[in-house]
């Protein structure tokens, strides 16, 4: 299956990425908020950020989900930091609510591809998917 973004989707999944990377990346010489795993996951996807990612398991949507939950959380934190700190039309507070709508959007998506994918796994094997199906059945371009 193809997971596609417009390009403000994009653009907002790049700049999440970056902001992730830059805020978790550098130990600040206090604890890292981020759990190492959903550092390594975003490093993975943002080489992979283009006009589509082609997801082929549901073992690969749900890391992909998870991944794209962490900016999403991590973008709707710093919007609210943001909106406290100067106001709700502050130009930060603005840039970030758009950010996290457009990521918050891409992961409605997600949900989506990961409950049809659940649903056609069932279908298939006539039972509750397995981990072992959510890795084996493949879904093609």
């Amino acid at each position: 299956m193809i997971l596609n973004f417009n390009f403000e989707e994009l653009r907002a999944l790049e700049t999440g990425t970056e902001l992730f990377l830059s805020e978790y990346s550098h130990s600040s010489g206090g604890p890292v908020v981020a759990p190492s795993e959903a550092l390594a996951d975003v490093e993975r996807l943002r080489p992979r950020l283009a006009g589509a990612i082609s997801v082929g398991t549901l073992a690969e949507q749900r890391v992909l989900r998870k991944t794209v939950a962490a900016i999403c959380g991590d973008l709707h934190e710093r919007m609210e930091e943001s909106v406290i700190r100067y106001h709700p039309a502050h130009e930060e507070a603005v840039s970030l609510y758009f950010d996290y709508a457009h990521v918050f959007g891409v992961l409605t998506r997600l949900d989506e591809m990961g409950t049809e994918m659940s649903a056609l796994i069932e279908l298939m094997t006539g039972g509750p998917v397995s981990d072992a199906a959510a890795q084996a059945v493949t879904f093609p371009d």
